[in-house]
């Protein structure tokens, strides 16, 4: 099993790759709509395809079970997310003059990166799963997910200032920087530490794809948390694109002061986190007190909605930075223990099919992150027009997004349940790790 060394090895890995993905779908969005004043749906359409790729994690997880490694894997998803990153700043470079090829090469860009965030993303998840202690999980789920944060804060504030003044040639130089960079920590963090691990049973007794599949969507627990990541996904990210424009619209906040007010509410989330990190441990990362833990997470994210979905129509003296606050936090805490909770999962049920399932989840969570942010726009836009009032879209938004945590808040009590519901299955997954 892993020390805290080791984690934190496998957290360099994270950050590596959210180095490269905040690169690629922030920098270069901006660079398509305002430098060269590009129709905001092409990024859109771009980064859905990133995430539309990620629909075959399972499937990568699929080839590490057969193979029985993860690092080959891990590290080769990282070569083919750095080359499309690369390629997606040329091709962004390009939009300036030659459109039509550019966007095509945009397009082949954003699928490789998407393949690569498949495969490196899903076998860390399940390397990690498969070398950390049960009593260590919440905590290694915390500080990759932190560590995955810090990858982002840290190439958007350094490369945010070697990008000026823009030019599609300084694009492709900090683009490639922080690529090549980006693969050498990760290979480097991940070289040796999986260790001469014999190969996994799927690997001596081969299965095909859908065979194997379809073997872990008839695992009840499999199935079940699959939608519950779905929902609570959902839920989280569709807050994401009406937040700060809420706080404007509603509250008369300037750009900076909506911009602080998230950087609260992320800095809720890291809270949140934290406080998994050490509850879980102090527990021994036992199942059911995760499941208790996702459930007060989705519950305060959707108190906090329903409050807000009203605060529009008397915004005086009303506390927004501490709802904002507390958004975070419940979603910090969720989303930790859920992570937490997916390394418990994907080793329960038949063995060999670890990569399967976690790539189920991963899944799951991509499309939910590529959903999410489509929908809440559209349910704004949508609750609009039926209101009358932009108020009334951000009330509209802010109770669907209530409703979606009240599902996930009502799924958790049954996470990691067979077929019996009062039984809490700690011992078999201390016992498979």
């Amino acid at each position: 099993m892993l020390g805290w060394f080791g984690i934190v090895r496998l957290g360099l890995v994270q950050t590596a790759l959210g180095a490269v993905v905040v690169l690629t779908t922030s920098a270069l969005n901006r660079v398509m709509v305002v430098e060269y004043a590009l129709p905001a749906t092409l990024p859109g359409v771009l980064v859905g395809l990133h995430y539309a790729l990620q629909m075959l994690r399972p499937r990568m997880g699929h080839g590490s079970d057969v193979g029985g490694r993860r690092t080959p894997w891990i590290v080769g998803g990282m070569a083919v997310l750095c080359l499309g990153a690369v390629l997606a700043a040329v091709a962004t470079g390009m939009m300036g003059g030659a459109l039509v090829p550019a966007i095509g090469l945009a397009t082949l860009a954003f699928l490789l990166v998407g393949a690569g965030v498949g495969a490196a993303g899903t076998n860390l998840l399940v390397l990690l799963a498969a070398r950390v202690a049960p009593e260590r999980r919440p905590a290694a789920a915390s500080l990759v997910w932190i560590m995955m944060i810090a990858g982002f804060v840290l190439t958007t504030a350094i490369a945010g200032r070697l990008l000026d003044p823009y030019s599609p040639e300084r694009l492709v130089a900090v683009s490639a920087g922080v690529a090549g960079i980006a693969f050498l920590l990760a290979a480097v963090a991940v070289a040796g530490i999986e260790g001469r691990a014999a190969a996994a049973d799927a690997a001596r007794r081969p299965t095909a794809f859908r065979a194997a599949l379809a073997e872990v969507w008839q695992e009840r627990e499999a199935r079940h948390f699959t939608l519950f990541v779905f929902v609570a996904m959902l839920a989280y990210s569709a807050q994401d694109l009406v937040l700060e424009p809420f706080a404007g619209t509603a509250f008369g906040m300037s750009l900076g002061e909506s911009t602080r007010l998230a950087s609260l509410q992320h800095g809720g989330v890291l809270a949140g986190m934290v406080l998994i990190a050490l509850l879980g441990s102090w527990c021994h990362g036992r199942l059911a007190v995760l499941r208790g833990m996702i459930l007060g997470g989705c519950s305060l994210a959707a108190v906090v909605l329903a409050v807000l979905a009203g605060a529009g129509f008397a915004p005086d003296g009303f506390p927004l930075r501490a709802a904002y606050a507390a958004l975070g936090l419940g979603n910090g805490i969720f989303a930790a223990a859920a992570i937490a909770a997916m390394m418990v999962l994907a080793s329960r049920g038949a063995p060999g099919r670890d990569g399967v399932r976690m790539g189920l989840f991963g899944a799951a969570q991509a499309i939910a992150f590529g959903l999410g942010g489509l929908a809440g726009t559209v349910m704004l836009d949508l609750g609009r027009l039926a209101t009358g009032s932009a108020i009334g879209g951000y009330a509209a938004v802010f109770l669907a997004d209530a409703a979606l945590f009240v599902a996930a808040a009502a799924m958790a009590p049954r996470i990691g349940r067979a077929e019996a519901p009062g039984r809490d299955a700690w011992p078999s997954a201390a016992s498979a790790a």
